[in-house]
């Protein structure tokens, strides 16, 4: 049963956070920390990078350290004083490592009035949704790209789980994983939203059926990707119009649908689609560090 507690947290995600509304899209700011370097699956699409010019996931001008959330919050709000939401989004997943988790807690005793947002690609989710909730995270995105083994090999090369480097048919630990750890952190009263790159050719007739199972997991909302052609799936076309379409409708039939996803970059500031402060804000030297 849900709580009334529960309720008005997804009520306020709703209303206030611009990559859950189409409502709140042009009206409320989101800035990500950039403070999650490592990544613990091989995304067949995903090409980390820093630098200052490419308007995609996986990118940011350099790492921020978690002790320095604060601050850069600070100055984000008065750059852009329409900021509802903190993210972490990268440039690697955020629970791969203790950084997000810290920036979280620090920004959440600085300022609990902002509504704190993680994306991951929920490997390590069941492990740490309590955790999560404990420092303020209020909304979570997981990025699910097939519930399928034999559709899943074709879009993330590997995963490594309790130290292990798992391929083939072996990673549907990882769809075990997402699944449960959507349950957990939904029951807990997280808003989530899932997110699918849509791959035309290897994914695309499967949308259905990730739309049916992340909801009856306990995602609300479901966001279709298109993919952008990079690393292994270079020789793949973008979806056009029509397919994004005829994707977002199967998925429709199961949960609701965001049509408002902007691409955004791992250290993004600002009013999505209005205003782009990020240069501003991260416009002095950042960490870089080896992403893998």
């Amino acid at each position: 049963m849900t709580t009334a507690s529960e309720t008005r947290t997804v009520l306020k995600v709703s209303q206030m956070h611009p990559c859950f509304s189409g409502a709140a899209h042009n009206k409320y700011g989101r800035l990500h920390l950039p403070v999650s370097a490592s990544c613990n699956i091989g995304c067949r699409f995903c090409r980390r990078a820093f630098n200052t010019d490419e308007d995609r996931p996986g990118v940011s001008a350099g790492i921020l350290p978690p002790d320095g959330a604060v601050d850069t919050v600070r100055g984000a709000l008065e750059l852009c004083p329409e900021i509802t939401v903190v993210g972490i989004a990268g440039p690697g997943d955020t629970l791969a490592s203790d950084s997000a988790i810290n920036a979280f807690r620090a920004v959440h005793r600085a300022y609990p009035e902002l509504i704190m947002c993680m994306s991951t690609n929920g490997l390590m989710l069941p492990d740490r949704a309590e955790e999560l909730v404990e420092v303020g995270v209020k909304s979570v995105t997981v990025t699910v790209n097939a519930v399928d083994p034999s559709v899943l090999e074709k879009i993330v090369a590997y995963i490594v789980c309790d130290g292990r480097k798992l391929t083939g048919r072996d990673m549907s630990v990882l769809t075990e994983r997402q699944l449960e750890g959507i349950r957990r952190v939904s029951s807990l009263g997280a808003t989530v939203k899932v997110n699918t790159v849509l791959a035309p050719g290897v994914n695309d007739s499967h949308i259905g059926d990730i739309a049916a199972a992340v909801s009856l997991a306990g995602a609300h909302i479901y966001n279709i990707i298109p993919l952008i052609p990079q690393h292994e799936l270079a020789h793949i076309e973008p979806p056009d119009c029509g397919m994004l379409q005829s994707a977002r409708e199967q998925a429709a039939k199961h949960i609701d649908v965001f049509h408002h996803c902007k691409h955004c970059r791992a250290d993004a500031c600002g009013i999505p689609g209005v205003s782009d402060f990020s240069g501003k804000l991260y416009g002095g030297a950042m960490e870089t560090v080896s992403l893998g």
